[in-house]
């Protein structure tokens, strides 16, 4: 196996204190599909049942009045004297009644996770940690940090007061997530707030240790910060809301413990799908391309068909006659287009002379009709 690169330890002031081997589970396939499955599934087992009452909506005496007198058959409230009288009851179309298929405390409300996956999943997540795009990415405030992953000299599990738990974080430039945090804390919209879930708050740095001589008495009641046992790891904590990448102070005996934990004698860590991912590379290379097909020329490029309808060109290939016949149409359109005006200007002289014989045929007629009147001097001859 490769070397694996190393990372610094950080006392509790602050100054480099050593060096210690990256965790080789730190170097697992990120998967964040089947982190997101399995975080769905695992915060699902702990919803706590919630059902109807057995009698809502049954609390009343009803009873159906059968067939034949033109109403519904559904139950309906005996007696008189009232407006509930006669009214349908029981039923879900009806007012008061229980609602459709009333819940039940005996619903299937565990997920069962299949122990392979759940081990993937924390490894993913434990090496989404040491990423610190993904540190940001998640919203962490690690601007300063000297590094990710952040490593603790084990003197941090002896700290017992919270006093120096926000000097240990703050010389290492950790309190800025802390402080995030406890700037986040508001009040939750809906009725959760009534149901002892008043507040909501973002999630600060988790605090991962071996052993615990105060730590978790020292960090447990800084705003948003969270501890874990490294033999408990916890993937509800290590991807919150199936998000990887949350940011981890880790004690040196906790980062040296997960080598036990995955490897050879613990959980197997997951391989990866690709030892080399660098595709174009793989493809390039002289072992590739020494066995592959050479390249194939480019098919031959076939020409759109045209219509003959609307292309003069096509149409001449089919029926040139067809083809000079509407060319010497369209010649002629064109010709008939630039003599307009000299075809108008003959029109409107033929209609002028037109209008003048007619002007002449009025007059001669009016002239005509004025001889008088044939029997004006008698009928004498």
């Amino acid at each position: 196996m490769a070397a694996r690169p190393l990372v610094s330890v950080f006392s509790t002031t602050g100054d480099k204190a050593g060096e210690a081997t990256l965790p080789a589970v730190m170097t697992a396939p990120l998967r964040a599909d089947i982190v997101q499955f399995v975080h769905t599934n695992m915060n699902k087992n702990n919803r706590q049942a919630y059902a109807v009452s057995i009698r809502a909506g049954k609390q009343v005496s009803a009873s159906s009045w059968g067939t034949g007198r033109a109403v519904a058959r559904i139950p309906r409230v005996g007696g008189g004297g009232t407006s509930r009288s006669g009214q349908g009851a029981f039923g879900n179309m009806c007012r008061g009644g229980r609602m459709f298929n009333p819940t039940k405390t005996w619903r299937k409300w565990h997920k069962k996770i299949n122990t392979t996956q759940k081990r993937y999943a924390v490894a993913s997540a434990l090496a989404a940690t040491a990423v610190p795009a993904l540190v940001m990415a998640r919203g962490h405030r690690v601007d300063e940090v000297p590094e990710i992953p952040l490593v603790l000299d084990n003197a941090v599990e002896s700290t017992k007061k919270t006093s120096a738990a926000k000097d240990i974080l703050a010389s290492v430039c950790a309190l800025a997530d802390v402080e995030k945090a406890a700037d986040s804390k508001k009040i939750r919209a809906g009725k959760g707030k009534m149901r002892n879930r008043r507040y909501t708050l973002r999630r600060g740095p988790l605090i991962i240790y071996s052993n615990n001589d105060g730590v978790e008495q020292a960090f447990r009641n800084l705003p948003g910060v969270e501890l874990c046992n490294v033999d408990r790891l916890n993937l509800l904590q290590l991807a919150p809301g199936g998000h990887m990448g949350r940011f981890c102070v880790w004690s040196k005996s906790a980062l040296e413990a997960l080598d036990t934990i995955y490897g050879e004698d613990g959980k197997r860590i997951p391989p990866p799908p690709m030892v080399n991912a660098d595709l174009a590379r793989i493809i390039n290379s002289d072992e590739i391309q020494s066995v592959v097909n050479p390249a194939k020329r480019a098919n031959r490029r076939f020409l759109r068909k045209k219509n003959p309808l609307d292309n003069i060109k096509a149409l001449e290939k089919l029926n040139p006659y067809a083809a000079a016949a509407r060319a010497s149409e369209t010649r002629a359109m064109e010709a008939r287009a630039t003599k307009k005006e000299e075809i108008l200007a003959k029109r409107r002289a033929a209609n002028k002379e037109k209008k003048q014989y007619k002007a002449k045929g009025k007059a001669y007629y009016e002239k005509i009709s004025k001889q008088g009147d044939v029997c004006a001097d008698g009928f004498g001859l």
